[in-house]
């Protein structure tokens, strides 16, 4: 009893706490790895059933040779040379096992190999449909390079076991098992002798599960990383270049890189200590059947082909051991990388399809916001009630400083994210019931981004209506001033843009977005910062076509450039995500203001 009277420290019970949770967290983990890997099985349970009919079969035929060879020597040999029947008996017993053994483990390996493409198949298409299918807050926090290791290498973990270990060991597994059971009845005493060994390799399984498990969780935690990193350094190698970080990008990775490595050895020494002190167990058994069943022999009570038949099971017992240890590292390797997948696709959208869905039908473009309030995770409130209504066929602009709520109000337009409180509605209907594919019909957003697609320029205008005809690309082109600069590329509208669009400039990819979103056709087009990338003579050129385009469609353009403001019919001033000017761009320079001092600093710059 302590000190203080037997009462256990703070300390000591969240530790307890901390550790009861971890071992609760552990087996959801587990029990959801397992829900997974039984769902990707499920629809090849006939072809599993002829697999296991065809494993059982070879091990069979395999673990009867002992049994054939202690028979040739007891019984067909002393009939020589009299009578050669037994032994030709025997000889075409065997003949016929190992003939089995091989036709049926190599059926096997096929039937296996098929299933094993077939569910890593599966497992693809649901990794890459969960990764689009989840919002736009979990792709904000679950970074690129996270999601490229779980579709390469997690799935190549769980590839390597399907693929090898998994066929092996299961054909080693029931080989173990026969031969315990075919050397029990052929001299129980011997079967005794291999469970004695049977007891120290239980306790080194033990001790290896235990250890292996924790080091390729690490192992696949610190791959992870690497591949994040290298993922986010290639991606900004632009940035890296010009603020010439290289050498400290490179330090970054050599410190992961070299976690990585020493992970794998700590494996590595695990392995090293488990696969000898398995083979050294093995052997020593051996030893032992040999030494009582040799004194057995001399004793008349154990027959000398019987003898033969117990060192061979004993040593086929334990020759599959070690392939069992060496799949035991894939297993672990794969079973760490299949947590991380079904948590991926565990992971659920936070902006859910509704259960009834209304439809927009003859759809005007009014937007309400009522009493919204939003704000970023656990972060401070971004929208603390936005009331704010937006007529049908209006262009209005958002202006404020940077944090005012100016994006955020369009992802919630959008509905990228939904509103923590309050209401979005569209021509009177809450955001929240209308289905996702007739939202986004209706209601467009043009980013900063401008991303494109590998493929030609007519593909990457097409992208929101892949039926429209060539003369519906062009017109989309032409409207926002695109068609000129596509003609002059090389192949025109046939042109390669290669990956992100690297054969044009950062504002040739922003007009191509206007196009792709103009040809889209929307009720409710939102450009955030869209003409960011622009030169002022393509920005003229742009507020052109906007202006036509956008005469019969409600719009807001987010822009800190004001020279874009210009088009637009309303604007809304905004700080701490409450609008504090609202009025046309004229009215409002004409009353003073916030909006008159931006317009003011601006004009200032021009000149």
């Amino acid at each position: 009893m302590s000190a203080a009277g037997g009462r256990r420290r703070p300390t000591d019970a969240a530790h307890d706490d901390e550790t009861r949770f971890d071992r609760v967290t552990s087996r959801a983990v587990r029990r959801r790895s397992l829900a997974l890997l039984g769902s990707l099985l499920r629809p090849h349970v006939r072809i599993l059933a002829w697999a296991a009919v065809l494993v059982t079969a070879s091990s069979a035929a395999q673990v009867a040779g002992p049994w054939l060879v202690s028979l040739a020597i007891d019984v067909a040999l002393p009939a020589l040379p009299g009578d050669v029947a037994p032994l030709a008996a025997v000889g075409g017993a065997y003949l016929a096992a190992a003939v089995l053994a091989g036709v049926a483990i190599g059926t096997y390996r096929r039937v296996a190999a098929r299933i094993a493409q077939n569910v890593l198949l599966d497992l693809r298409r649901r990794v890459f449909r969960q990764t689009q299918r989840l919002s736009l807050e979990f792709h904000e926090s679950y970074t690129s390079g996270r999601i490229i290791s779980r579709q390469t290498s997690d799935l190549e973990a769980l590839r390597e076991l399907l693929d090898g270990g998994l066929v092996g060991v299961i054909s080693s597994l029931l080989v173990m098992l026969l031969t315990a059971v075919g050397l029990t009845i052929l001299d129980p005493p011997s079967g005794l002798v291999l469970m004695v060994g049977l007891l120290p390799a239980w306790f080194l399984v033990r001790w290896f599960r235990k250890h292996s498990q924790i080091a390729y969780r690490e192992q696949r935690t610190w791959s992870a990383r690497l591949i994040v990193k290298f993922v986010e350094t290639m991606t900004g190698i632009r940035a890296v270049q010009a603020f010439n970080r290289e050498s400290t990008t490179e330090r970054d990775y050599d410190r992961i890189g070299q976690e990585y490595r020493d992970a794998n050895l700590r494996i590595f020494g695990i392995n090293g200590r488990f696969a000898p002190g398995l083979l050294l167990i093995g052997n020593v058994t051996v030893v032992i059947a040999l030494a009582v069943g040799g004194w057995r022999v001399l004793e008349g009570t154990l027959a000398v082909g019987v003898l033969v038949a117990v060192l061979l099971y004993v040593k086929r017992f334990f020759a599959p051991i070690q392939q069992i240890a060496m799949f035991y590292n894939a297993f672990q390797s794969a079973a760490a990388a299949l947590e991380k997948v079904s948590g991926l696709l565990a992971e659920e959208p936070t902006v859910v399809e509704p259960a009834e869905p209304v439809d927009l039908r003859d759809p005007r473009g009014e937007l309400r916001l009522e009493n919204v309030r939003f704000g970023y995770g656990d972060g401070p409130v971004v929208l603390p009630g936005l009331d704010l209504t937006i007529p049908a066929g209006q262009t209005v602009a958002l202006v404020g400083s940077t944090g005012a709520g100016k994006s955020t109000i369009a992802k919630l337009v959008t509905r990228f994210y939904d509103a923590t409180g309050g209401r979005v509605l569209v021509d009177g209907v809450d955001i929240r019931d209308i289905a996702s594919p007739v939202l986004r019909r209706h209601v467009v957003m043009v980013t900063q981004e401008a991303y494109l697609f590998s493929g030609s320029v007519a593909e990457n205008i097409a992208l929101g209506r892949p039926d429209a005809t060539r003369e519906e690309i062009e017109a989309a082109a032409r409207a926002v001033g695109a068609h000129e600069f596509v003609t002059g590329l090389p192949d025109g509208y046939d042109t390669e843009v290669n990956k992100r669009g690297g054969r044009v400039s950062a504002g040739q990819r922003q007009l191509l977005s206007f196009a792709r979103a103009f040809l889209a056709d929307p009720t409710v087009l939102v450009l955030d910062e869209a003409t960011s990338s622009l030169d002022l003579p393509g920005e003229r050129l742009v507020q052109r076509g906007l202006q036509s385009l956008l005469a019969d469609r409600t719009a807001i353009i987010i822009a800190h450039r004001l020279s874009t403001v210009e088009i637009a019919d309303r604007v809304l001033v905004l700080e701490q995500g409450e609008v504090v000017e609202d009025g046309s761009p004229d009215a409002l320079v004409d009353r003073g203001g916030r909006f008159a001092a931006l317009n003011a600093a601006w004009q200032d710059s021009l000149v």
